[in-house]
């Protein structure tokens, strides 16, 4: 049996690891390179630990308020691979610019702290803990550009939207409290089922469901996606593209899978309008825009509308697809933005979508992995991406929501137009060439195609992913 101790060893090893890279940093802040190396290594010894310390049923401890169980695992693993990889780019833009932004690094680390936290959630004060460790140290990364008007911009929007968001989870919280008289997930649970018909428990639902719609980016909580993905500099949006939405998950799955399933039948009705609105507004804006990240930022809002679709779906199933969708997705978001990232350079800072014309001729070999990833977020197969949406329609199918479904592969269809847009300038768009031969190291360039492959392969073999999702949920949620 473990002690309590033993149950938060990554995350206490994450907090001195965290606090280690904050003093490389001051006293070794010419040597950006030592930061980042102390800041990776610091996640493969994280990383490895979680593996380590992965149990066969779930732990409980400091009364019943952290949970360690093989749905918490599994997704700090995927929390950290993803941060790791987003190291990797980090390091080489701000090498490419000449860039001294090692903060970036220490940022990063507390963030993945409180992923790892809301991760383990199992009382509505460790979700709250974990949300806002996670969320302030964003708020700083996206206002490290100091010099940009859009950067200060951006960070004032996703501050003052997201302590809003903050506030209102935890007013929902305190009227859960309020009503059901205790803050254990499990004890809600059972309080919900026997007080569905409660008013406040209600109440305190909706402004949970804020707090949860904010953090994935859902309509009508979307509105600070397309300016914050735009003004951040690239590596800080590559970042918060994909570890925080697998921790938005987590949040979503504690709170709704777990504590409020009592209360499904009221929440269900209000995912399902948040998901049609998300798929829509986020396919149809996303083919107005030119600039590639904002095309991106609304291509998230659509993703994460489809993401909630297996949640609707209330069935270990469904919580798995989900779980297989969001796990793809940061994998599929990262290496997007990655491309982005080795296109621009200093002397041409260009953001927009014709940046990729001709692509194909001065950078075969980006273009081709880039290619993988547009085709997996379109859904086209055999890329996971189209697993990822099959596994969620097909929960979706077996809950009898098949009109919902329906509604899903229509804006489905109508999102693969943007992303074939990308392509098409890659390849068909020769005699306009504005690329210039792109010159990595190689530990970008190994990065960038394991992301790549990782989309492949799971494209290929879906079932060792879902198997493992599938797992967790039934021996950790159910």
């Amino acid at each position: 049996m473990m002690n309590e101790l033993q149950v938060i060893t990554p995350e206490m090893t994450l907090a001195g690891l965290g606090c280690l890279v904050l003093l490389v940093d001051v006293f070794k802040r010419e040597e950006s390179n030592l930061t980042f190396w102390t800041a990776s290594l610091s996640l493969v010894v994280v990383c490895l630990l979680v593996v380590v310390w992965r149990p066969d049923q779930p732990v409980y401890a400091f009364g019943s308020t952290f949970k360690l169980d093989q749905v918490s695992s599994l997704l700090k693993i995927f929390i950290l691979i993803t941060g790791l990889g987003a190291f990797f780019y980090a390091n080489y833009y701000f090498e490419k610019f000449n860039l001294k932004q090692s903060e970036f690094y220490s940022l990063a680390l507390f963030s993945m702290l409180g992923m790892l936290v809301l991760a383990s959630a199992h009382s509505l004060l460790t979700v709250y803990l974990g949300l806002e460790l996670l969320s302030l140290s964003l708020y700083a990364m996206v206002a490290m550009d100091r010099d940009s008007k859009f950067a200060a911009e951006a960070a004032m929007k996703y501050f003052v939207l997201g302590a809003l968001a903050s506030g209102i989870l935890l007013y929902g919280i305190s009227m859960l409290y309020g009503a059901a008289g205790t803050l254990d997930l499990i004890e809600l649970k059972t309080q919900g089922m026997a007080k569905h018909s409660d008013l406040l428990l209600v109440f305190g639902l909706v402004f949970v469901l804020v707090g949860i719609g904010f953090k994935l980016g859902v309509v009508p909580f979307h509105m600070w996606i397309p300016d914050v993905y735009e003004g951040s500099r690239t590596p800080v949006t590559l970042f918060l593209s994909s570890a925080p939405k697998i921790a938005a998950y987590a949040m979503a799955l504690r709170m709704l899978g777990e504590g409020l399933v009592g209360l499904s039948a009221e929440w269900l009705q209000m995912l399902t309008f948040m998901a049609v609105l998300s798929m829509g507004v986020g396919n149809i804006a996303a083919i107005a825009q030119s600039n590639f990240k904002r095309m991106l930022a609304y291509s998230t809002i659509a993703h994460m509308g489809f993401l909630l679709l297996g949640f609707i779906a209330t069935s270990p199933g469904g919580y798995a697809a989900s779980m297989f969708y969001v796990v793809v997705y940061s994998i599929m978001g990262m290496g997007a933005f990655a491309a982005l990232l080795l296109v621009v350079s200093p002397n041409n800072l260009d953001e927009t979508i014709t940046r990729f014309k001709g692509l194909s001729l001065t950078n075969p070999a980006a273009s081709f992995m880039f290619l993988i990833l547009m085709l997996s977020l379109a859904g086209i197969p055999p890329f996971a991406g189209f697993w990822a949406k099959w596994f969620v329609l097909k929960e979706l199918v077996a809950s009898g929501m098949l009109w919902l479904a329906v509604i899903a592969v229509i804006f489905s269809l109508i999102g693969a137009y943007y992303y074939l847009r990308i392509i098409k300038y890659m390849y068909f768009d020769s005699d306009d060439v504005v690329n210039s031969p792109i010159f990595w190291n190689r530990s970008v360039g190994t990065v960038f195609t394991v992301n790549a492959v990782a989309i492949l392969f799971l494209g290929f073999f879906p079932g060792i992913l879902m198997s493992e999702c599938l797992k967790a949920v039934l021996s950790s949620v159910v």
